[in-house]
């Protein structure tokens, strides 16, 4: 079992950064797929950035503005959200599955567990 959980959402301005955080423990390895996605009030549940094979990928929506990073040693993946727009706004949460590549990273069913989500809003 993998617990994992967000931290580092709040209210921001547009233009704004945040840098999210999703520290994940139980039984997890290093190197696993991670993901970050996000659901807006009344929308579905979206892909925005995912680490898989050691590659970031990322939603064409936050290309260029946002970065995912982790540090395996702290079992803790980021998100950095620069240049916030107010679409932006919306609960984010992390994924992970235990293996090191997925081709389909940006697919909810491609993970396993998931954290509680945190909320991002952006003010225009």
């Amino acid at each position: 079992q993998v617990q994992l959980l967000e931290s580092g959402g709040g209210l921001v301005q547009a233009g704004g950064s945040l840098r999210l955080s999703c520290v994940a423990s139980g039984r997890i390895f290093s190197m696993h797929a991670m993901g970050w996605f996000r659901q807006a009030p009344g929308k579905e549940r979206e892909f925005v950035a995912a680490m898989s094979g050691g590659s970031p990928y990322y939603a064409d929506s936050v290309k260029g503005r946002f970065t995912i990073s982790r540090d395996d040693a702290r079992n803790t993946v980021y998100l950095q959200m620069n240049s916030l727009k107010p679409e932006d706004t919306a609960v984010y949460y992390c994924a992970t599955t235990p293996v090191y590549y997925s081709a389909t990273y940006y697919s909810r069913a491609a993970y396993d567990y998931w954290g509680q989500g945190t909320q991002v809003t952006v003010s225009s």
